[in-house]
């Protein structure tokens, strides 16, 4: 099979006749300027030595030699190998907290904010990896599905919000269940759950989940992102607009704070780390490091058709015809007696 990778340069062929064209024209116009120099007898003998079929075949060596490099440009490809393509990493989940309680600013500029921040640290840093997104409050759903296009992920990511789940609350539980459904059967090994959170789980149904992890080797890292102290939860208008503290039926202000004690818990039971995000400079260094730094297993197997780039060749012309070029002489020796130059 033959085909040219960048097609588009080969409308650079169109410019061969304009050369053409030009060449033409410069002949025309020196053959004017002679005739105009004198005597078109005289100046004829006067140039006898040169050439015009050497001048000829010069302009068409340049040409064909011109098309030839712009073939070669055009990156020229025939012939075939199958080869085998492995592509090797490690199935990761992150499970993100999307409730009401991730506003608080208690880290900068929020928990949301920061925690997503985060997160895309990670996923700059993946290099062969699949990733995947579970937004969770008071329930959980996958978000994005496992995926190598990071790109894609990073959209999903962008996309994750307070306004996703209308049923607030933190279910722990449910989120760490839909996180282990996001795996694909049958993958034991490399298999890592990132569960970013403040840890206020109001449901209190991890066991079974932990349970289940273990038992199909999936490893949970815990991130609790926010502060010990409690603090308010802000409070916006559809606008956009702050409009205050989240408070609760008898008026007073609502308050959270980070549950450190179930996130090490998760954490611990799963043979994962717990990493905590606290202050307003939080940075999770030591989790990126956690999770890039990991071996992975083989994701992918497939066979790819490769082509054989042959823009040497075609290269190869157009250095031949331009040597050849240079080459021929515009002059010719020719030995001509002029009887009447002496008198």
């Amino acid at each position: 099979m033959f085909r040219f990778v960048s097609t588009e340069i080969l409308f650079g062929l169109l410019l061969v006749p304009a050369l053409g064209a030009f060449f033409w024209g410069t002949r025309q116009a020196r053959k004017r300027a002679l005739a105009e120099f004198g005597d078109l007898v005289l100046v004829q003998k006067l140039s006898a030595t040169l050439s015009r079929k050497a001048r000829t075949v010069k302009s068409a060596l340049m040409l064909l030699a011109f098309a030839f490099l712009i073939l070669a440009l055009a990156r020229p490809q025939f012939g075939t190998r199958v080869e085998t393509v492995r592509s090797e990493g490690q199935d990761v989940i992150v499970a993100l907290d999307v409730s009401r309680s991730m506003l608080a600013e208690d880290v900068t500029p929020n928990r949301l904010e920061r925690a997503r921040l985060e997160i895309m640290r990670i996923l700059q840093r993946l290099d062969g990896d699949r990733i995947g997104f579970v937004a969770f409050a008071g329930n959980a759903f996958v978000q994005s599905p496992l995926t190598v296009d990071y790109g894609a992920a990073a959209l999903f990511l962008n996309a994750m919000n307070t306004d996703l789940i209308p049923m607030q609350g933190t279910n722990l539980g449910e989120a760490l269940n839909v996180a282990l459904d996001a795996f694909e059967e049958g993958t034991g090994d490399h298999r890592v759950l990132i569960v970013v959170t403040d840890g206020e789980d109001h449901e209190g149904e991890i066991e079974g989940a932990l349970e289940r992890a273990r038992d199909e080797g999936v490893e949970i890292h815990t991130v609790g992102i926010g502060s010990l102290d409690g603090v308010p939860i802000p409070e916006f208008t559809a606008s956009g607009e702050r409009s205050g503290f989240v408070r609760d039926v008898d008026g007073a202000v609502v308050t959270t704070r980070l549950d450190e004690a179930t996130l090490e818990h998760i954490a611990e039971a799963t043979g994962g780390r717990y990493f905590p995000a606290l202050g307003p400079g939080a940075n999770l260094d030591l989790l990126v490091e956690e999770v890039t730094g990991g071996e992975g297993r083989e994701l992918e197997t497939r066979e790819v058709t490769q082509f054989d780039e042959q823009f040497q060749i075609f290269l190869g012309f157009a250095l031949v015809l331009l040597f050849a070029e240079g080459l021929i002489p515009e002059r010719r020796r020719k030995k001509e007696v002029w009887a009447g130059r002496f008198s």
